[in-house]
């Protein structure tokens, strides 16, 4: 049987990462992924596999878990968080109290995406 979602931390983080830059263009233009560790595990714990970076400032980082990404937007106020935690639906992706987005399928990096978007400092 072929699984048909993507559910492994790494290659979902792989995902984020191909989706955050990838476009020239646009406010995603101005995302790029930065220190990444190529050589980063999934860790009951987190492990740091990237940092992301809107226009030259560093506004988060993505760690790895065994079935999850999760991507922590730094520095997120209480309407920024807000704005992340209004901005996330359906299935595999979900938000904590400060914002962080916990990402549990592939299907769900655009969603992911967007959600980031919502909570740029000035709203993306």
């Amino acid at each position: 049987m072929v699984e048909d979602r993507v559910t492994d931390g790494k290659r979902i983080a792989q995902l984020l990462s191909s989706e955050l830059s990838g476009r020239d263009r646009g406010t995603l233009g101005d995302v790029s992924v930065v220190d990444a560790d190529p050589d980063a595990d999934p860790s009951p714990e987190g492990t740091v596999a990237y940092g992301v970076a809107y226009r030259d400032e560093r506004v988060g980082a993505v760690r790895l878990y065994p079935d999850a990404a999760v991507l922590s937007i730094g520095g997120a106020g209480p309407a920024d968080a807000e704005r992340v935690r209004g901005s996330v639906d359906g299935p595999g992706l979900t938000a904590t109290d400060d914002g962080a987005l916990r990402i549990e399928s592939g299907a769900a990096v655009k969603r992911a995406v967007d959600a980031l978007l919502a909570g740029l400092p000035d709203g993306g």
